[in-house]
């Protein structure tokens, strides 16, 4: 590693970490907004979710009136998901394109590159993996994931972020917490 590498490696980042406080237990992005972010309707988010191509991963719903809570990989997921289909990615495909998004870490998502001839996806990892594909007339078109990231993290800069728990309780949903407890 040059002297000039190790020194930025060292310094850090000027602005701190741009993952931070993004993918954690603790915070994250109702419904409407995951939405927003993703370019997708509500409807879509939801039969996504009860059909279960792409649960919350920090609070799902329980029952009426709850809200599902997504993490910052689930909105990216979700526009991965939403270009696939556009792209005329059947579904069954897609679900397995997101199994194997949700299997990698979340420094690795933005190395990716999906790549498709539209009925079967392919996940690169590196140029020459492209290069592959492509010599060989299997992708037709391919999705950068990191640039998604991208997209994805300018949209929910100025999109209200949630904890996990509200920090209040009102009274009417106490009493039912209290009931259900004491039976």
């Amino acid at each position: 590693m040059s002297a000039q590498a190790n020194a930025a490696s060292r310094q850090g980042m000027l602005f701190g970490d741009p993952l931070e406080g993004l993918d954690t237990d603790e915070m994250g992005y109702r419904g409407p907004v995951a939405c927003s972010a993703a370019g997708i309707t509500y409807r879509q988010l939801d039969y996504w979710a009860r059909t279960g191509l792409l649960q919350p991963s920090i609070r799902a719903a329980r029952g009426s009136g709850s809200q599902r809570l997504y993490s910052f990989r689930d909105i990216l997921v979700l526009k991965v998901v939403k270009k696939l289909l556009d792209a005329g990615v059947s579904l069954q495909q897609v679900r397995v394109a997101v199994s194997s998004l949700q299997n990698r870490g979340v420094d690795d998502l933005a190395s990716i590159t999906l790549m498709s001839d539209g009925a079967s996806v392919y996940e690169c990892t590196s140029t020459d993996e492209v290069i592959d594909l492509l010599q060989g007339g299997q992708g037709v078109f391919g999705i950068a994931v990191g640039r998604v990231w991208r997209e994805v993290e300018g949209s929910l800069a100025e999109l209200p972020l949630e904890r996990s728990e509200p920090t209040f309780v009102d009274e009417l949903a106490q009493r039912r917490r209290s009931k259900l407890s004491a039976s």
